[in-house]
């Protein structure tokens, strides 16, 4: 064969491979949490494109006529109204193929100072309200013997990051339940696997909850320093889609494995030293990279 030949026999191999991938997931019911904006958004106009039937969240879907899949109203804190979502899709599919977690919150402040209530509201949203949508979309996944859980974590849920402890806590405890349940589902054809961005460029932080700087606060200098930066961090983020395509591609992997990372290459390596550089060593690097005095 050819030079020529082969060049064309392998280009039409990867052609092939390539649709047959896209086709893996054709046709297959998604269910999205937080997808009226932002990440959410990128995930299902993504998934509706490859065409996929896809099914989006949000607390006012009357507000988004523009989307071009089907949104359903749904507070993810409410165990009701998350019942309530997964049973009109159910009703209307018969099944649920996918489900990504994707909807939550921010929240920035010191561990002394934070109001509890707002802890409690912070991991009710980005901890609970994953957890009650995986209870209410399993037994139609077990029944069915297929299914795939793919949980948006963060880097932050790898490392304890100052003034973020409670978002960094709600998203290390989905990421350890994750892992737990993978092996939970696995005698029923279930796959779970968790996507772990950096900072993206979104909308989300329009939405965090900032606790307020109390008057003769001991940390007003570190923390207010954290709040200047912290919305820059943003703003050289990841753009949403780049992220949507990585989940599109974790809905075609057959065996995926319990995380991914993605978004800034820099933060990406920061997961890497966490795993492989001696704690104090790692903890110096934090604090000289925070500017903590």
């Amino acid at each position: 064969m050819s030079n020529c030949s082969w060049g064309n026999f392998k280009n039409t191999i990867v052609s092939w491979h390539g649709k047959r991938r896209i086709m893996a997931s054709k046709g297959k019911v998604v269910f999205i949490s937080g997808a009226s904006r932002g990440l959410g958004r990128s995930i299902g106009e993504l998934c509706h494109a490859k065409g996929m039937r896809v099914y989006g969240t949000s607390r006012n879907p009357e507000q988004f006529n523009d989307c071009p899949f089907t949104l359903i109203p749904m507070e993810v804190s409410d165990s009701k109204s998350v019942s309530a979502a997964v049973a009109i899709v159910l009703q209307a599919e018969g099944q649920i193929d996918f489900l990504v977690n994707n909807a939550g919150v921010g929240i920035t402040g010191p561990l002394e100072e934070i109001d509890l209530n707002e802890v409690q509201n912070h991991f009710s949203i980005n901890y609970l309200g994953p957890l009650r949508l995986v209870q209410a979309v399993l037994p139609s996944m077990r029944a069915k013997g297929s299914g795939m859980i793919i949980n948006i974590t963060s880097i932050a849920g790898t490392m304890g990051l100052p003034f973020r402890g409670v978002y960094s806590s709600a998203k290390s405890a989905l990421l350890m339940t994750s892992e737990a349940m993978r092996l939970e589902l696995r005698p029923f054809g279930i796959k779970v696997t968790c996507l772990i961005p950096g900072d993206i460029n979104t909308n989300m932080a329009a939405g965090r909850y900032h606790a307020p700087v109390l008057t003769g606060s001991a940390y007003a200098l570190n923390y207010n320093k954290l709040l200047k930066s912290i919305n820059q961090d943003v703003d050289s983020g990841s753009s949403p889609i780049s992220i949507a395509r990585c989940v599109c591609k974790l809905m075609n992997k057959s065996n995926p494995k319990p995380h991914y990372t993605a978004g800034p290459a820099f933060q990406q390596f920061a997961f890497i030293l966490k795993r492989v550089m001696p704690s104090r060593w790692f903890e110096r690097l934090m604090i000289s990279f925070q500017k903590l005095d």
